[in-house]
């Protein structure tokens, strides 16, 4: 099978010019097949502050109310998902900008309230991710640029998490492709200590991860994305990487953390 890259961005890599535009030319410069994915938060966290919104967050995953729901299809499906197409665009890669609603790639189910009611939040079930279409749109030579933002199929958006965004894309087109899955975010990958940029802990398996959680090394936003990670490698994801964009590169091999089973 052709391998697929799977590149999903966050962090402050959105906030920066700098660390954006190398990354971006260096995804735009990558081979073969290959899917974007963005997130978004800080940014729609700064909107909703000045509208006098305070954020709600819960182990990284955020509480969507119908105001928060609005602003958050506004910046992820509008500024952010429009400006990354065209930068691409610019950079002769023929991107394709989507959410989950869009020809019915991504629907999910609204989560149901249980500790935590997360309000107008997606959970995706693999199976019913229309991959089909996704991997024609990539046969014909787009490459797709995801919103993190799914649908019910009654007319409502739903917000997901990127990186479950990431991870489920990764698992469903799995059967079409040998799927390689990046985590790029501003550091240079997981951290043993958050102020030593060089205490990148180069590989980590589940009971590592369960050590590093219960001491805190491992907290936040960080533990989506492992608990997508270790999903999406069991689900036959051929190989996982969380890095920095310093590390993200078209022409040398992406060094960063390593997720094993």
């Amino acid at each position: 099978m052709k391998q697929l890259t799977i590149l999903k961005i966050g962090g402050n890599i959105l906030d920066s010019p700098v660390l954006l535009n190398s990354m971006l030319d260096n995804f735009a410069s990558l081979k073969g097949c290959k899917i974007l994915i963005h997130g978004g938060g800080k940014i729609a966290n700064v909107l909703m502050k000045q509208l006098g919104i305070e954020p709600k967050m819960v182990e990284g995953r955020r509480i969507t109310d119908e105001k928060t729901l609005e602003i958050v299809t506004q910046v992820y499906a509008g500024l952010i998902n429009k400006n990354l197409v065209s930068s691409l665009q610019a950079r002769s890669c023929n991107a394709l900008g989507l959410t989950g609603a869009d020809g019915n790639t991504i629907p999910a189910v609204k989560r149901p309230v249980k500790e935590i009611d997360y309000g107008f939040v997606g959970d995706v079930d693999t199976t019913l991710i229309n991959a089909a279409s996704i991997n024609g749109l990539i046969e014909l030579g787009f490459v797709p640029v995801f919103a993190p933002l799914t649908h019910d199929g009654k007319g409502s958006m739903l917000n997901t998490n990127a990186d479950t965004i990431a991870s489920s894309l990764a698992i469903s087109l799995a059967k079409f492709y040998n799927v390689k899955l990046i985590y790029c975010f501003e550091k240079n990958g997981v951290l043993s200590d958050p102020n030593d940029e060089n205490s990148v802990i180069r590989k980590i398996n589940e009971e590592a991860f369960t050590d590093y959680k219960s001491k805190g090394i491992i907290h936040s936003g960080m533990i989506p994305k492992l608990d997508n990670a270790f999903s999406a490698l069991k689900a036959g994801v051929v190989e996982i990487v969380i890095c920095g964009p310093a590390a993200f590169s078209s022409s040398h091999p992406i060094s960063g953390t390593s997720i094993h089973l």
